[in-house]
């Protein structure tokens, strides 16, 4: 079971155990709260560039892949709120709108179909068996929600494998360099500053990105890919934004202690 952050207890989607399960809307991402970083696909670049820091990540640069940086601190997604709202006007990934669901490796020892099925994760509290859209209808069939629940699975499963051929062509023409990134940050009423470090990063290297002969970048380009390394490197400004974010987030931590003191 890669990658299912969030997911307390995920189960396979059986029609039998199941048949009878309901998903009730629920306005918030409570489940995202302690993110602060989460895969991204290459396809999501583009509009995710606008809002988010686009960086790859891995314990070496052979493993690593892209990601959004959600949050400067260990387990904190600065992009949702303390009720549990994102926020408004910025790009949500994929990989956080495909919950409550998930394409993953079938257990052991189930046979039959592809290599992957669908899981849910039978903790969330939109799941009940009252209230909401049925998973499947009275005939045993799926519903219309649940069929376009699987479509966008299948659609983020292809744009995954079209992101690993991406990643294995910056790997080939040798273009991420490490980036570990610094930020000195002011303390509040007299107190000290304190610097946030994080490691294991990667980016594009522009001047290598530069050097690149022209059948490559054409390639690149036909592939459709190019645009992709540049969104990511104009995404790098909102480093920036992301450290406001952590800002505001700290200056609301400290007015409620002083109201608690």
């Amino acid at each position: 079971m890669a990658e299912v952050l969030f997911y307390e207890h995920p189960v396979p989607l059986n029609r039998t155990e199941h048949k009878d399960l309901r998903l009730k809307g629920v306005p918030n991402v409570k489940f995202a709260m302690n993110a602060h970083s989460v895969p991204l696909t290459g396809v999501e670049f583009g509009i995710a560039a606008r809002d988010l820091l686009i960086v790859f990540g891995g314990t070496s640069m052979a493993e690593a892949g892209p990601m959004a940086m959600l949050g400067l601190r260990q387990n904190e997604n600065l992009y949702v709120d303390a009720d549990g709202h994102w926020a408004s006007d910025t790009y949500i990934p994929a990989f956080v709108r495909r919950y409550p669901f998930v394409l993953a490796e079938k257990p052991a020892g189930q046979e039959g179909g592809d290599d992957f099925t669908v899981f849910l994760d039978e903790r969330y509290e939109g799941f009940n068996a009252s209230e909401g859209e049925r998973l499947f209808k009275e005939d045993g069939t799926d519903s219309e929600m649940l069929t376009k629940a699987v479509g966008f699975l299948g659609e983020f499963q292809q744009n995954i494998g079209r992101t690993k051929w991406f990643m294995e062509q910056l790997l080939k023409h040798d273009l991420l360099e490490p980036r570990n990134v610094q930020l000195q940050k002011n303390g509040m009423d007299g107190q000290e500053g304190k610097s946030i470090n994080l490691s294991g990063l990667f980016v594009v290297s522009e001047e290598k990105l530069r050097a690149l002969d022209e059948k490559v970048t054409h390639e690149l380009l036909r592939e459709g890919v190019l645009g992709w390394i540049y969104a990511h490197l104009l995404s790098l400004a909102n480093i920036d934004r992301l450290a406001q974010r952590l800002d505001v987030r700290e200056q609301a931590e400290a007015v409620g202690s002083a109201s608690k003191n």
